[in-house]
């Protein structure tokens, strides 16, 4: 097959694809936005699961590599009282089918699986037109643009693709996350430090929870989940000042002020400037019809609240949509079809099994998730 595939966005997706494709010797070019690599944090650790996400991996030829990658003991899971009561402890005993990987890399694993120069860094997208007979061009914000006859958006929740297939727009959960890191925790948090297992530590309570991951270095990587409106955020300075941190740290600690001190401070107490994260969804059964020469993968297709899956989906989608184009030589809309056909029902099962999250910090928190876990 000749037909040269456009990555639209260097996430897990969209390297996936590529490392798939140049498995089958097809060639592709990724544009990024980011200007490079190491331009930002890529977020904590990913449970790579065993129907999906590690597939996917097996079908790059990258299984092995991941390997290498996991956190023993990461699949461990402690739900603790809001007083610091353990109501569930799980250790991990070195079977389970979901083994931890930190984020980051996982993407340099498939960023250094590429040939060089395969990823286009600082590639903004500002906008995208089609050309017709499947054809389309992407414009980039330093004033370049590209054609192409196969178009891919794993551009994320904000994708510069999707409007050519879909309306679509992402709606507020009404639940938003707010992150820090304390670093070096045995150490300089030990009080909290020990209230936490190896993988991953949750108290929960109606409305609002703090999830905690231990990753590497002896560092602890909380989440404050909170179920208020997107305007409530609004009112807290989240700028990168040790002023506006240490003020927006305490107010969000503040919603946890009838907790244990120890379980405050896993907020209170962190080391990093806290970054909120608004989460968005598409609808669960969200689809659009064939059109020529263009297609979405992971969050850009079905982006959904945190429930697990979607770095698992987005890893699945790349390889499957690799697979289809190098099974369907010379015959892009061919491929298209046989991947869409596909990708929709399951990304749609996986929006409707997976965790709510206004379920999980709902009124019959901790127990209901406790229930999940036990049963």
């Amino acid at each position: 097959m000749s037909t040269h595939v456009t990555i639209i966005g260097a996430g897990l997706g969209g390297l996936t694809l590529a490392r798939v494709l140049h498995v089958h010797g097809i060639p592709s070019t990724v544009y990024e936005a980011e200007p490079s690599p190491e331009a930002r944090a890529q977020g904590g650790l990913l449970d790579i699961r065993d129907y999906n996400g590690q597939l996917a991996l097996r079908d790059a030829g990258l299984h092995d590599e991941f390997r290498a990658l996991i956190l023993e003991g990461r699949q461990a899971t402690r739900v603790l009282s809001r007083e610091g009561e353990v109501l569930l402890d799980l250790p991990d005993d070195g079977t389970g089918p979901h083994p931890e990987v930190p984020r980051g890399e996982l993407r340099q694993l498939l960023l250094d699986s590429l040939p060089e120069g395969t990823v286009r860094w600082g590639h903004k997208v500002t906008g995208v037109r089609g050309l017709g007979g499947g054809r389309h061009e992407v414009a980039f914000a330093d004033g370049t643009a590209v054609e192409t006859e196969l178009l891919v958006g794993a551009d994320g929740a904000w994708s510069r693709v999707r409007p050519l297939l879909s309306g679509a727009i992402p709606e507020y959960t009404g639940v938003s996350f707010v992150e820090t890191h304390l670093l070096d925790a045995d150490t300089r948090h030990p009080e909290s430090a020990k209230l936490v297992c190896d993988g991953s530590t949750m108290i929960l309570a109606p409305g609002k929870g703090v999830l905690v991951h231990r990753e590497r270095g002896r560092s602890l990587h909380t989440w404050v989940m909170l179920v208020r409106p997107r305007d409530w955020f609004d009112g807290i300075d989240f700028s990168d000042s040790d002023s506006a941190s240490a003020s927006a740290l305490a107010r969000i600690a503040g919603e946890f002020s009838d907790w244990a001190p120890q379980l405050t401070a896993l907020v209170a107490d962190g080391d990093t400037a806290p970054v909120p994260r608004h989460i968005h969804s598409l609808p669960a059964e969200h689809r659009w019809e064939r059109v020529p020469g263009v297609t979405l993968l992971g969050d850009a297709a079905h982006l959904t609240a945190p429930n697990g899956e979607g770095a698992n989906l987005a890893l699945y989608d790349g390889a499957e949509l690799g697979k289809a184009i190098a099974a369907h030589p010379g015959d892009v809309e061919g491929a298209l079809a046989a991947y869409e056909r596909e990708m929709f029902p399951r990304s749609a099962a996986a929006a409707l099994e997976g965790v709510d999250l206004r379920e999980m910090l709902g009124e019959e928190t901790p127990y209901h998730l406790i229930r999940m876990f036990t049963e």
